[in-house]
């Protein structure tokens, strides 16, 4: 449901997109993502159990993604409507500050350079800790390369899941809609594993969030491309192609248009051996590398990162202003 106009919806956005860029998320406020985990731990407490035939697990896992969409969009939906009833500009602070939290542009510098700064002075031991931070590989022994793979892989990653695809939401139906694909990205993050303890269980919430990505994960993959463009030694052209030929290897449908995106344009290569609780996964290797992977490419992807988020910003603007 969209509570303004098509050209308030556009203003929420652009706004929510400077908050973001200008304040993250700020430590001391409460942070409806966090809430949301809180609440998906919840109920897997009470509704996973060992043993659960595949159906009920199934069931179980659907009815897990159900609440936990449904309800968070909702309560967005009613914060907005009771913020709105105050007073109409309340209303709109409300959308915007709930569709910023769905935003992670500036969360996501910060973590990657909290893996830089240690990688570049050498101190092997913090940047490994710090990239367990944003990573579900293991990572006590990998090494620069692979700590800086690591990092540069999430990053490209979460430019769809941390803002194309909740923007997107966004401009569909404001904090609510915005709201439940946060919840579904959640989800998936928590319980959709293909592990034996939640292959069945986190089905649904793999395949929702499959879909919800489908279509910003292939619009993020042109917007990388189109940021290689204007950026020094990168290469559009090699992104464009690297989604052509290697996109389809990744064992997600949506994360290897990014991933080999980044990749092509910047000349390495992502993908190969990564750990989860000591078994090996074995990834497609993406990209034509030109060079080894080193700390500089984190800095790298995060600029491919932000460049995504301008142009956005200043499409959005541009269209506002040509009709307001």
């Amino acid at each position: 449901m969209i509570f303004h106009s098509w050209r308030e919806t556009v203003l929420i956005a652009l706004l929510a997109i400077a908050v973001d860029w200008l304040v993250g998320d700020p430590a001391r406020l409460p942070h409806p993502v966090v809430g949301i985990g809180k609440l998906i731990s919840f109920l897997e407490k009470r509704l996973l159990r060992n043993g659960l035939p595949s159906a009920a697990a199934r069931l179980r896992g659907t009815a897990l993604t159900l609440t936990v969409t449904a309800s968070s969009g909702a309560l967005a939906w009613a914060a907005v409507a009771l913020a709105g009833l105050l007073h109409p500009w309340l209303g709109l602070a409300a959308n915007v500050w709930l569709v910023s939290t769905t935003f992670a542009v500036k969360g996501l510098k910060q973590a990657a350079y909290r893996v830089y700064n240690p990688l570049v002075k050498g101190d092997l031991a913090e940047a490994r800790e710090k990239v367990g931070w944003i990573v579900g590989r293991d990572t006590g022994d990998l090494s620069e390369k692979e700590v800086a793979r690591a990092a540069v892989e999430t990053v490209a990653e979460n430019t769809v899941d941390a803002f194309v695809s909740p923007l997107f939401f966004a401009l569909l139906g404001g904090a609510p809609l915005a709201m439940l694909y946060r919840a579904a990205n959640t989800l998936d993050s928590m319980v959709g594993y293909r592990n034996e303890k939640y292959r069945d269980f986190g089905w649904a919430s793999a395949r929702l969030d499959d879909v919800l990505n489908w279509i910003p994960a292939r619009l993020t993959g042109w917007l990388l491309a189109l940021t290689a463009a204007v950026r020094k030694g990168a290469s559009a052209s090699a992104s464009l192609r690297a989604i052509r030929r290697f996109a389809k290897l990744h064992p997600s449908p949506n994360s290897g248009i990014p991933e080999s995106a980044v990749a092509g344009a910047l000349g390495i290569e992502l993908g190969g051996t990564n750990r989860y609780g000591g078994v090996v996964s074995e990834r497609a290797r993406m990209g034509w590398p030109t060079r080894e992977l080193r700390a500089d490419d984190i800095v790298s992807a995060v600029g491919m990162l932000y460049g995504v988020s301008y142009w956005i910003a200043g499409g959005l603007l541009c269209g506002l202003l040509a009709v307001w």
